[in-house]
């Protein structure tokens, strides 16, 4: 989480361009981190109600005469930036910063349509409770002050890693974007694998949720490497180890992951197009 002071230092209005479930945890970590709502302006023409109850704490919605702002955050659904994207082009200045965390949409497209200072970042949706995972890079054109700021604003939700190759973000976004999903769908797989074992449904849903969530909370505060916690947890010849035999056998886990990180890559690149 950005500390509380690298909100308050930023200077100049915000807006944000898509208050969806992104979007929105992103407001709602700026406005917790001490980020003056009256400095942010959103951009959404359908908004929820929990983005209209924040215009009561000064957060403006959608002015027609706003100007240039010092910083354009970009949270709309990539599909609908070409149609989205130029009406957003009057916020922008010659100096704005447009921070992006739209998939698949590259720097150039974004100087193309929008225009400004640009930081491509890929976050992922645990970013709702504070917990995600942002990847970003900068346009050669951002300065290290901007850089900062992007930051400040990104770290609301979570971690920050920052590459300077932008070839990176088609990776990043397959393991670490698309990456909770494969996460939920072990939980899934792992009760219907109880309830085929015998176990009822609603008890094997429970422990396959509860066992996924603190494995990862273990994960997230151990200094330890997965792979030594994954030996932690195996005794020799017991039943872990049974199930591992399966679960790393040359057909197993590791070239299902690979193939699948795989595809998601291709298709990151593919939506670039």
């Amino acid at each position: 989480m950005a500390p509380t002071n690298a909100l308050q230092n930023l200077h100049g209005t915000i807006a944000l361009a898509g208050a969806g479930k992104m979007g929105g945890a992103m407001l709602t970590g700026w406005l917790a981190g001490g980020l003056d709502a009256n400095r942010v302006l959103v951009v959404e023409p359908h908004p929820s109600d929990e983005i209209k109850a924040l215009a009561a704490k000064g957060v403006r919605l959608s002015p027609k005469d706003a100007g240039t702002v010092d910083t354009l955050v970009v949270a709309v659904k990539p599909q609908t930036f070409p149609e989205a994207g130029p009406a957003l082009k009057p916020l922008v200045g010659s100096n704005t910063l447009v921070v992006s965390i739209m998939a698949g949409t590259p720097i150039a497209a974004l100087e193309k349509i929008c225009g400004g200072m640009v930081v491509r970042a890929m976050p992922n949706t645990p970013a709702a409770i504070g917990r995600g995972i942002t990847v970003a890079v900068p346009a050669k054109n951002v300065s290290a002050a901007q850089r900062d700021t992007a930051d400040a604003l990104l770290r609301t939700t979570g971690s920050v890693e920052w590459v300077d190759d932008e070839g990176l973000m088609d990776a990043v976004t397959a393991v670490s974007g698309s990456g909770p999903a494969y996460v939920f769908l072990l939980a899934e797989e792992l009760a219907r694998a109880g309830v085929e074992a015998g176990l009822p449904a609603e008890l094997a849903t429970r422990l396959a949720r509860e066992t996924v969530a603190g494995s990862g909370e273990l994960l997230h505060r151990s200094e330890l490497a997965s792979a030594t916690l994954r030996q932690n947890v195996t005794s020799p010849g017991g039943t872990t180890a049974a199930a591992l035999e399966v679960l790393m056998a040359k057909d197993g886990m590791q070239p299902l992951m690979i193939r699948a990180i795989a595809a998601a890559t291709k298709r990151s690149k593919e939506l670039a197009k």
